[in-house]
């Protein structure tokens, strides 16, 4: 019997002329007084029970309740969405709150929306978001949350950017809510609206909202914003250290990512990790081999053997730092191997010569029932075009497609006109890029315009420059490639025009830098550099070693200095590029036989190749040189490229 029900006849029994027995009337007024204090402290009780997670045992006392309301629906609904079948006991309290005046308030509707979402009923959570009449701020970041774990990220967005457009206030939680949707999708403009009144409402300083925001800049490339609110941040924890540090490596700013990551030890701070990963993608770019092994000790050793995230990371620096036995002996160790850590281990052995090991390391995927996967094709096709094995090369791109139904994704065809090119075979290249099924992009254009470099077809690489120059006009290294093939082949006049062309449009020649790392620091050289403190020395060396290589019949390979000037202007252009300096250095600084590791941010130049091999020679050191292209290890006067760059 419901309380109005008892209330009705205890007035009835009193009001008429038949009274109901006193004893009735004492049970009827005890029973009322227990529904009535049982209405008052069924939203404690409700909240008591959801937060101990007992949530069939909430959803029997709201069914018991005389008169659900708008503060107990909401807790019921809550507990439905913590089953393990919400849909049914949500559904029938979504029923049962229709035939109350409840049903319309703001927080039985976000609950009910909360809990559509949570199955997956995205088109039944915005039903019911529609029927808000005043939608507020918990209300839209509930639809924002809703769409975002449905995946459609950029309806999430484009959901903020309606809202805050109409003068909406973001609450802390909103704010990071929002600002995570917008990095996700890359989305600066909604995402910096967004900061900027959470900045307005002065919860720009909360630790939260302040990371979501320096993750907005780092994923959309922005670091100095990113950077300018991370100083900002009163209150930084190892989260926002860690999104800064990997922001700087994966945005091309390796050396301030080591930075930061040696200031975060001076705080005190311990990494996680992500940070220790994006330190070591930072020491993989710079070929830093000791401070990695130095961002390494960070973290337990079991860690790595625990975490694919940090194995492959510390396999992918191992192997691109030359130390293939290092990275080998990790692989090994490691208790968790997925498909991205097989993938590192074999892309490593194949940039460092090693493909036949490579390839029968994917034999034993195979044996092991791991399926291969895309990225493991790009892994195999780029040991063959650091190779030069063409044939193999083709075998698997066709295995690829008709033994495994993988279609070539624009890297896979990048791989392939690479390796095609850099073979002579440039009309092929040329063909299977015409007979892409989509657009090309400058790496695989760029790819062709090297092979017509290497074999001097100015006709063609006229023809790719075109493509390229639609498609990235500010690059300076397809203009200087195009340059360098008009002055092998002597038509200086059109290299001058070119330059003149590159002025005119404001295009600015990328500087070759090179870097060393010698005593916990990273030392950079550019091509005439004298700022370094041992430069003197370091000139004296080279000169030194210019003596030996020329009675060793070395000639300078002047053909590759795209300016028409004289040939002992251009021997002394070569003799100073970035990648000799930095040798020079190594060789003053360190013991005999310590192997030697130089990465450069260009190609390295035939003239440079041609000297470092014979330095290897006269030395007696293995000299690692990663440009950015391949990886040449340099040993008694061979190269582990095979002359195949």
């Amino acid at each position: 019997m419901s309380g109005d029900a008892i209330r009705r006849l205890l007035l009835t029994g009193v009001g008429s002329s038949s009274r109901l027995p006193p004893l009735s009337v004492k049970l009827l007024h005890a029973r009322l007084l227990r529904l009535d204090l049982l209405a008052r402290l069924s939203p404690l009780l409700l909240r008591a029970l959801s937060s101990s997670s007992l949530h069939l045992h909430a959803l029997r006392l709201h069914c018991l309740l005389p008169s659900p309301s708008h503060l107990t629906f909401p807790l019921a609904l809550k507990s439905a969405s913590r089953l393990p079948d919400p849909l049914n006991a949500g559904e029938q309290l979504h029923a049962s709150s229709l035939k109350l005046p409840s049903h319309s308030n703001p927080h039985v509707l976000t609950s009910l929306l909360n809990l559509y979402a949570k199955c997956g009923l995205l088109r039944y959570a915005q039903r019911v978001f529609d029927e808000m009449p005043h939608p507020n701020t918990v209300s839209f970041t509930a639809l924002i949350t809703a769409y975002m774990d449905a995946g459609s990220i950029k309806d999430a967005v484009q959901i903020a950017r309606n809202v805050f457009a109409n003068g909406m206030r973001p609450d802390s939680f909103t704010a990071v809510r929002v600002l995570t949707a917008c990095a996700r999708v890359a989305d600066l403009a909604t995402g910096e609206t967004v900061w900027r009144k959470a900045e307005q409402e002065g919860i720009s300083g909360n630790v939260f909202v302040a990371t979501a925001a320096v993750d907005l800049y780092v994923k959309c490339g922005e670091m100095a914003k990113a950077r300018e609110v991370f100083d900002k941040m009163q209150e930084k924890d190892v989260v926002v250290w860690g999104a800064m540090v990997g922001g700087y490596a994966s945005n091309g700013h390796p050396r301030e990512a080591l930075d930061l990551f040696l200031a975060m030890q001076a705080e005190g701070m311990r990494p996680d990790c992500y940070t220790v990963a994006g330190a070591l993608s930072a020491c993989t770019r710079l070929g830093a081999l000791d401070l990695g092994r130095q961002a390494m000790r960070m973290v337990d050793w079991d860690e790595f053997l625990d975490n694919p995230v940090l194995g492959t990371a510390l396999i992918d620096m191992y192997s691109k730092c030359g130390s293939t036995c290092e990275a080998w002996a990790v692989f090994q160790q490691m208790r968790k191997k997925d498909i991205i850590v097989w993938n590192a281990m074999v892309m490593g052995l194949g940039m460092t010569g090693h493909e036949r090991i490579a390839f029968a390391l994917v034999g034993q995927m195979k044996k092991s029932g791991m399926t291969l996967n895309d990225t493991t094709f790009i892994s195999l096709l780029c040991c063959c075009m650091h190779t030069g094995l063409v044939q193999d090369g083709r075998q698997y791109f066709h295995d690829m497609t008709r033994l495994y139904r993988i279609s070539p994704r624009i890297e896979h065809y990048g791989c392939m006109v690479d390796l095609l090119s850099r073979a002579g075979l440039l009309q092929e290249a040329h063909q299977l890029i015409d007979d892409m099924p989509m657009q090309a992009n400058a790496v695989v254009w760029g790819a062709l315009l090297g092979g017509c470099k290497i074999y001097r077809d100015p006709e063609l690489a006229e023809h790719v420059l075109k493509q390229l120059i639609q498609l990235e006009p500010w690059n300076s290294g397809n203009y200087v490639m195009l340059s360098n093939i008009y002055s092998n082949s002597g038509r200086w006049e059109d290299a001058a025009k070119l330059r003149l062309d590159m002025k005119v449009k404001g295009v600015k020649k990328v500087r070759a830098y090179s870097w060393v790392e010698y005593d916990g620091k990273v030392h950079e050289f550019c091509v005439g550099d004298k700022s370094h403190p041992l430069a003197d020395q370091i000139y004296r060396k080279l000169d030194e070693l210019g003596l030996e290589l020329k009675t060793m019949g070395y000639e300078p390979t002047t053909e590759v200095v795209m300016f028409d000037v004289e040939d002992e202007e251009k021997e002394h252009t070569l003799v100073h590029h970035s990648e000799k300096l930095a040798i020079a250095f190594s060789l003053l600084v360190t013991g005999p036989g310590e192997t030697i590791r130089v990465t450069k941010n260009l190609r390295v130049c035939g003239d440079c190749h041609t000297a470092i091999k014979l330095m290897s020679r006269i030395t007696q050191r293995e000299i690692i040189v990663r440009d950015n292209n391949r990886f040449h290890c340099f040993r008694d006067g061979s190269c582990s490229c095979n002359e195949y760059w």
